[in-house]
């Protein structure tokens, strides 16, 4: 890691670099707002310490395990799986002697900013000194300031956001809301995805459930209901915010004898693909319709193919590394939310996508007139450096800066959450010194934006 550190992501042309770095140095150090992700609330709430370097770094980071799979390494072989058991050891000198491979990767700006900030590791891991840099790390993690409440002060965090299960009693994050030696927010977020596509495996045990645990009666109506009534719960709890992660983000409103029969046959598993999707657009049309009563940001991840490899995910669960974007269209498939909600003043609709070609031809030209819609961040394949300012021109000059989300770090990866939002920074102060430099705002709006984008944008969108 031979770069210089302080002009990492910076424009290669000195005058605009100076301007970047001005802006930079502007929100360096601003808290993070982090209103979307899915870090363990447990985990800060029993604060014990990690476990090893491999577990901090590697084994729960997808970015990084589907790469080393890519590359030949097996996924038991890096502790994937229900079943993983190996030796941590092991898993880091896989990593360090593949490194090379991720060269240019957003992967490996985070690990590197990651093992310098946190750990004073300034040399590339590499097969010779894999041993070496895991004994460092180690003995890093005995230190009381590596556990995870710590880290959290440390990195500034004021506001964390889990994703949770509709069901999940939330004793966590209230344990943590009352604890007076914690000082952040860690909200938890509503995520109703298996309770709302009638494809999802189990589909009719946690409908069954969910009714069973709010005392609703097993129709539509009484299914609608109980959706909301655990809205409500969470709204209690601190959340602020509902994620959809769907494959495409259809929406249509049924009738409500139409409704009550695909119910119906949903819970007898009797629904074809076609009925299928009729019935997960139209709950995805009564989740705006939830949000707009109750306040609770919607958030939308469409696109993505999980368990793209069936063998894979029989052997070693969800969230291994094969998850693949599709083409996503917007346009037509929302229509029917936003002609009924779209300007509702009470509904902030977030749309992210994997797809960049819609980012110009339709999410920008969608957030620039309907005031609930919101342009989700970079997200997933796209929360790379490149891809980032590639996004900031696709949007910017349709929809401006102030119709975006502010960041989203949407990880698991506990120890990434200031890389990413520093690369977030660092990239938006390249972007706006270009347009100073450029003669297209002026400096002292450019630090405006740089600073609204890191802390009043999110707060806004997210109901901060």
């Amino acid at each position: 890691m031979t770069h210089s550190p302080a002009l990492a992501l910076m424009p290669a042309n000195e005058s605009t670099r100076d301007v970047a770095l001005e802006l930079y140095a502007e929100v360096a150090d601003a808290p993070i707002l982090s209103p979307h992700g899915h870090v363990d609330p447990g985990m800060l709430l029993r604060d014990d310490p990690f476990a090893d370097p491999a577990e901090l770094l590697i084994t729960k980071d997808h970015y990084v395990t589907r790469l080393l799979f890519a590359s030949g390494v097996p996924l038991d072989e890096l502790g994937v799986g229900p079943a993983a058991n190996a030796d941590p050891r092991s898993i880091w000198r896989h990593l360090a002697e593949n490194w090379h491979r991720f060269a240019g990767t957003a992967s490996a700006y985070w690990l590197e900013h990651e093992l310098r900030t946190l750990f004073d590791i300034v040399d590339e891991p590499s097969a010779e000194n894999a041993d070496a840099l895991y004994d460092t790390i180690a003995a890093w993690l005995q230190n009381p300031d590596f556990r995870p409440r710590a880290l959290f002060d440390r990195f500034g965090i004021e506001v964390l956001a889990t994703t949770d299960d509709p069901l999940d009693d939330l004793a966590a994050h209230a344990a943590l809301a009352a604890d007076p030696d914690f000082r952040g927010r860690v909200l938890p977020t509503f995520r109703p995805d298996a309770y709302l596509d009638p494809q999802a495996a189990g589909f009719a045990d946690r409908v069954t459930r969910l009714l069973e645990s709010t005392g609703r009666p097993a129709t539509f109506a009484g299914y609608v209901q109980a959706l909301r009534d655990r809205r409500a719960y969470f709204i209690e709890h601190g959340a602020v915010s509902a994620d959809h992660g769907v494959l495409e983000p259809y929406t249509t409103d049924l009738d409500p004898a139409t409704a009550q029969d695909l119910f119906a046959q949903a819970l007898k598993g009797a629904l074809d693909a076609r009925s299928a999707r009729e019935l997960r657009g139209h709950m995805l049309f009564q989740a705006a319709k939830m949000s707009v009563d109750d306040g609770l940001v919607m958030t939308v991840h469409p696109g993505v193919r999980r368990n793209h490899h069936r063998p894979t995910f029989d052997a070693f669960g969800p969230d291994t590394g094969h998850d693949i974007p599709v083409r996503t269209e917007y346009t037509e498939n929302l229509r029917p939310l936003l002609e009924a909600f779209g300007t509702e003043k009470n509904l902030h609709l977030v749309l992210f996508t994997v797809d960049e070609t819609s980012f110009s031809r339709e999410i920008a030209p969608l957030a620039g007139f309907y005031p609930s819609l919101y342009i989700g961040a970079p997200w997933w394949f796209l929360d790379a450096p490149d891809a980032i300012l590639r996004w900031r021109a696709a949007v910017t000059e349709t929809a401006g800066f102030y119709r975006s989300s502010g960041f989203i770090d949407d990880t698991r990866a506990f120890l990434s959450i200031p890389a990413r939002h520093d690369t977030s920074r660092r990239l938006d102060a390249a972007f706006l010194a270009r347009l100073v430099v450029e003669g297209r705002i002026s400096r002292p709006t450019a630090g405006r934006i740089a600073r609204d984008l890191v802390d009043a944008i999110p707060r806004e969108v997210f109901k901060l």
